[in-house]
């Protein structure tokens, strides 16, 4: 178990030059770091440590399990750190495709460092704000309807019988949705806006993303009444149907 007050950061790549490289800086930054170059024992460690790990950096391709099969085992897991996914891939269905299986935020390479660090803090940072406890005064960051109640702060969308964790990326959906109640919202704009996608082409890679928030929000994911596809379009979102 490691001991040390620094946040830890679990770097799970298998290219050692790339891999020392974030070591180096990361722990340059004040962190603490482990490494792990191979995908079964990457995911082996990750299921069964007992550090407090406060953010992965995770390749998306690894010998052994890749890295969309460990967040998705991670999530299924019920193991909520925040993953930030780097990839060689930049179409949007691979993008999406890591996204869908749990990560809160992606990295094309080759990256900037400085990129990195800061999508990382930023990481660091939401996950602090939802683990503190808002003043009393505050009013709490949180869209109700229909008997469901998404909060935002905790990331958790809450609706009758059960609870569900959101990942950062399913939040920043759900609030771009909500605050566009009742206006077609096309699949561009959630692309390029919301998850930082572009695509000169409409692409329909979001549908997959989009089905999974129905089965959160939808009494019958098969019939929806709140999260509607506008056919050829995009999507609208309706609180009160």
């Amino acid at each position: 178990m490691t001991e040390s007050k620094a946040p830890l950061i679990a770097v799970i790549e298998d290219e050692e030059h790339l891999a020392q490289g974030l070591l180096f800086n990361l722990q340059a930054e004040g962190y603490a770091t482990h490494h792990e170059a191979d995908g079964d024992a990457a995911l082996a460690y990750l299921l069964n440590t007992q550090d407090n790990i406060a953010a992965i950096v995770l390749d998306c391709m690894l010998p052994g399990t890749d890295g969309f099969a460990i967040v998705h085992a991670l999530r299924e897991a019920k193991r909520y750190t925040p993953v930030l996914m780097l990839t060689a891939r930049t179409r949007p269905e691979d993008i999406l495709e890591g996204l869908e299986a749990g990560a809160d935020d992606y990295l094309p390479k080759p990256f900037e460092l400085s990129i990195l660090l800061m999508r990382l803090k930023s990481l660091l940072r939401r996950a602090a704000w939802q683990n503190t406890a808002a003043p009393p005064e505050a009013p709490p960051d949180e869209y109700i309807f229909d008997h469901r109640t998404i909060r935002f702060d905790a990331l958790e969308l809450v609706a009758p019988n059960r609870t569900t964790h959101l990942t950062l990326m399913e939040a920043d959906l759900l609030r771009y949705l909500t605050d566009r109640e009742g206006q077609i919202v096309p699949r561009k704009d959630i692309l390029e806006q919301v998850w930082r996608v572009h695509e000169d082409t409409d692409t329909r890679a979001i549908d997959n993303f989009i089905v999974r928030l129905r089965r959160y929000i939808e009494d019958d994911p098969g019939n929806p009444q709140h999260l509607l596809t506008v056919r050829g379009i995009g999507y609208r979102f309706i609180a009160n149907p």
